[in-house]
């Protein structure tokens, strides 16, 4: 049953954004100008969460726009109804619904829906990776300087060492292939499937990475916070990739 208010859900929030996509809707802003909300990510919210309070009303919610709606639940859901606003926004169809399943403090399940591309990401602790129901691998690429790399950038930052500026500058110094296409969860997927063979990200919410972490791991990729250790979706930093690159990311990363 979960497996199938997983997918149920995260279906249902992308049925909302193909109905508001590039037609009219209200964008409001959140922490800064660009930092945007629009209506197709609260009524998309809306959705996803009917489908899974119709199944499981006691289970933890935690969603961007409704915020943490806490049980006494172990089953948490990580929810973003639409990753990649901006793009969404603009017409860009590089946007996504994530939705994460946590039990007892560890990611079980993921679902990533792209509806434009028609792409449904999808995977369960122990049993692989999928996009639409065929199984997904991580690349093959052993070194950097011949990685395609994915990144994004926060909101709101400070200038200091190893910032989101500077490392991206040192990357484009060197010639990398480096790519921000708007959303983590995409981002975390094309790793997943092996488009791209790295990414990292400075700032990133639970909601931006929960489900995207699991696709990545279940598809033979590592995920890790900056520092190279355990990464947790509540956690800030996050550098994914094939595995074979890892070492050579973090320490171009966090190179003084």
């Amino acid at each position: 049953m979960l497996k199938a208010t997983l997918i149920k859900a995260t279906q249902a929030g992308g049925k909302i954004l193909q109905e508001y996509f590039n037609g009219t809707f209200q964008v409001d802003s959140k922490s800064t100008v660009n930092d945007l909300v629009t209506e197709a990510d609260k009524k998309a919210e809306t959705a996803i969460l009917n489908v899974i309070r119709e199944t499981f009303p006691d289970h933890y919610i935690l969603s961007e726009e409704a915020g943490e709606l806490s049980t006494a639940s172990t089953t948490k859901w990580i929810i973003d109804p639409l990753d990649g606003t901006v793009n969404f926004a603009h017409g860009i169809p590089l946007c996504c619904v994530s939705i994460g399943v946590e039990q007892d403090g560890e990611m079980i399940m993921g679902a990533v829906y792209n509806p434009f591309m028609n792409e449904f990401f999808f995977a369960e602790k122990g049993k692989g990776a999928t996009l639409n129901d065929k199984p997904i691998q991580v690349s093959a690429k052993t070194d950097l300087a011949k990685a395609c790399l994915v990144t994004g950038f926060p909101y709101t930052w400070e200038e200091q060492e190893n910032d989101p500026v500077t490392v991206f500058g040192r990357f484009i110094k060197q010639g990398l292939p480096l790519r921000r296409l708007g959303s983590a969860a995409i981002d975390l997927c094309w790793v997943a499937c092996g488009r791209f063979d790295g990414f990292y990200e400075h700032k990133l919410n639970a909601w931006d990475s929960a489900a995207g972490f699991i696709i990545v791991e279940e598809a033979g990729g590592k995920v890790t916070d900056f520092k190279g250790d355990y990464f947790s979706p509540h956690q800030k930093k996050i550098v994914a990739t094939n595995g074979k690159i890892h070492d050579q990311l973090l320490q171009a990363i966090n190179k003084a």
